[in-house]
């Protein structure tokens, strides 16, 4: 297996990934996330689920499509 860095380095990053997956289920606990049902969506119900029909003068640095 290939180093991937100190073991603080990639829990933090393991642990920042279960806060944001249990932030878009609304979990507050594991029992709670265990309890989250996945629901898988088409690329077009994605793009409709964006802001549409709305003139940006800018795009925000962080959003893309």
């Amino acid at each position: 297996m290939p180093f991937k860095g100190n073991l603080s380095e990639i829990f933090f990053q393991l642990t920042g990934g279960m806060r944001a997956g249990m932030g878009y289920c609304g979990a507050k606990n594991i029992e709670e996330l265990q309890k989250a049902k996945f629901i898988r969506i088409t690329n077009p119900g994605m793009m409709e689920s964006h802001t549409h029909d709305v003139t940006i003068t800018r795009e925000a640095p962080n959003y893309s499509r």
